[in-house]
């Protein structure tokens, strides 16, 4: 059992990486792996909605998106950190997934992957960057772990977040939840199987003559 870990922030050892750290310990100690990705600090660009990826199954600009789409197959969870950056995610960080989860759409099935969001400002405006990350999972059929606030760290450095006792206590309830939630999904996916999805419907109100 693995996960995907997302590092979003342009600042490899910041506040966003002390967070993810705490969650990652966790996942080690109860068995999980985890493999780490640092985008924040590379060129992405944007979707161009060319549609290339309908019959490649992989983006048509080759670059992190596509090594890490691999990566994203074969995990059993993904968590993703970002910056809080004008009470949103990192820009960039967002042009990764929007391409990372659209290009692999006909290249694997990503129902009950696990998926969690790690969110750190300095401030506010967590709440809202948060929801970003979420709306990646809840259209895939990933389900969203949860912990015991929202998954967030405060501070302008990282020796600040240190010092946000109950935020890394957040993220340490996380990594044991989202350990239990991808065992759990483990062995039902060994019991019976993962649900089927419906796929055939596509809803558009502009009606063609």
């Amino acid at each position: 059992m693995n996960v995907l870990v997302i590092n979003g922030s342009p600042e490899i050892h910041g506040c966003t990486d002390r967070a993810l750290l705490e969650v990652e310990r966790i996942l080690n100690q109860n068995g999980i792996d985890t493999h780490r990705v640092n985008i924040g600090n590379k060129d992405v660009r944007g979707c161009i909605g060319c549609r290339k990826c309908r019959t490649t199954s992989r983006c048509v600009f080759s670059d992190v998106v596509n090594e890490t789409a691999p990566l994203f197959a074969a995990c059993d969870g993904l968590l993703i950190g970002t910056p809080t950056y004008f009470a949103g995610a990192n820009g960039q960080l967002l042009s990764f997934l929007d391409r990372l989860f659209y290009s692999t759409m006909g290249a694997f099935d990503k129902t009950m992957k696990v998926g969690a969001a790690v969110i750190s400002s300095r401030r506010a405006g967590s709440t809202s960057a948060f929801d970003e990350i979420n709306k990646y999972f809840t259209i895939s059929s990933m389900p969203v772990v949860s912990s015991t606030y929202w998954n967030e760290v405060h501070g302008y450095t990282s020796e600040d977040v240190e010092k946000d006792k109950e935020g890394l206590q957040t993220m340490r309830n996380l990594g044991h939840n989202m350990a239990f939630l991808i065992k759990a999904i483990k062995s039902a996916k060994e019991a019976i199987g993962i649900p089927e999805q419906e796929r055939g419907v596509f809803t558009n109100f502009f009606a063609r003559d």
